[in-house]
């Protein structure tokens, strides 16, 4: 369930997000959202057996908020960079991952079995990320009316810095085009691809550290082939979007991700325990190459930085949703079976599902712009 629950947040506050930062602008937003993660993490730090829950849940929402305005953001504001600056921003998130499976258990048994201060420990690199993005707080965002009274995108309200790229200035949807992005078939590929591998991949994440000690490695063994999978996350999350960028079609890229995903799960419980090392490091590339799809297809479908917050909105919102179900479902099934075969091979379904609908979000197609002469593909 502990797992479920960061799933589940980023699925429901992501519908939020578009509103407030159209209200607000993202810098101000993700101002909000990085205090709300320090508040989320030092309360579950200071009370793990109350706070557990409800902080974890608070700092999810917040990280929802950024999952999805990060893409925006750079769309707006470095469109000519987006692959590579989306490879730096998921790098991040892998290092993140490495760290903590790499230092988890061992913090833990270095302070004498302190749950408050492993788990309080995450709100330091938070706190400096709240301080590091207080300079954006200027760069507030605020609508700007367009000709005949349809709004404008979001636009700078203090001139940018010299050197910097100038946000883009696109007619938003108005009355006489509704950006309704849910009624068009684009919009279901990127968000049915998103929902899966994010389902692969929380389920891997929440099980994999209980089936490597199911098959005889230990505690520590298990953090570090966790850590191991996360490493080959990080490989290609920095790779794959600047690749994805420079091709007008991914979908060779898919081709690659869901084919490393499927040898690794495989691998992991049908090789030997002994090979589990390489098979983990392909799983890891595998998930990471689909997650840095995933992510950029929220930014590279949409035409301008409006439509992208939306696309990014209902995208990630609807695939967390889906993928709220992975950590419960592989649960059920190891229980139901008394085994790891059935979960595996329900897995391998997920990946091979993830496979076809990241070919059709894979094609060189955009969603046009709502307006009156303006047609969705």
């Amino acid at each position: 369930m502990l797992a479920s629950v960061p799933v589940l947040c980023f699925g429901l506050f992501c519908i939020v997000a578009a509103p407030l930062s159209r209200r607000f602008g993202e810098e101000r937003v993700l101002e909000a959202a990085l205090v709300l993660l320090v508040a989320g993490l030092l309360l579950r730090g200071a009370l793990p057996g109350l706070m557990l829950f409800p902080g974890t849940a608070l700092a999810a929402a917040a990280i929802a908020l950024m999952n999805v305005l990060l893409p925006s953001l750079v769309k707006r504001r470095a469109p000519g960079r987006a692959g590579l600056l989306i490879g730096l921003y998921l790098l991040g998130l892998s290092a993140g991952s490495i760290l903590a499976s790499l230092i988890a258990v061992p913090v833990y048994r270095a302070s004498g079995g302190s749950a408050r201060l492993t788990l309080g420990m995450w709100a330091l690199p938070a706190i400096v990320a709240t301080v590091a993005w207080l300079p954006q707080w200027r760069h507030r965002t605020r609508p700007l009316p367009g000709p005949a009274g349809m709004p404008l995108a979001v636009a700078p309200r203090t001139s940018p810095r010299p050197g910097a790229v100038p946000a883009d200035i696109v007619p938003a949807p108005g009355r006489g085009g509704r950006l309704r992005v849910y009624r068009h078939a684009l919009t279901w590929q990127v968000t049915v691809f998103m929902g899966l591998q994010s389902l692969a991949f929380y389920a891997a994440l929440s099980w994999l550290p209980t089936m490597l000690r199911d098959r005889g490695a230990t505690a520590v063994q298990a953090g570090n082939l966790l850590g191991l999978m996360n490493f080959g996350g990080a490989v290609t999350a920095l790779l794959i979007p600047v690749l994805a960028h420079r091709a007008p079609s991914q979908r060779v890229l898919i081709g690659c991700a869901s084919m490393a995903s499927a040898a690794g799960l495989a691998g992991i419980w049908f090789a030997p325990l002994a090979q589990s090392l390489g098979w983990i490091l392909v799983l890891g590339l595998g998930q990471g190459s689909a997650l840095s799809l995933a992510i950029y297809f929220t930014m590279a479908r949409a035409p301008d930085p409006i439509v992208a917050a939306s696309l990014s909105a209902f995208a990630q919102g609807t695939g967390y949703l889906l993928a709220t179900t992975g950590p419960l479902f592989v649960g059920f099934l190891h229980t139901a079976t008394g085994s790891w075969t059935v979960p595996i091979v329900a897995l391998l379904g997920v990946t091979g599902g993830q496979f076809a609908a990241g070919l059709q979000a894979a094609r060189a197609r955009t969603l046009h712009r709502p307006g009156p002469a303006a047609a969705w593909q």
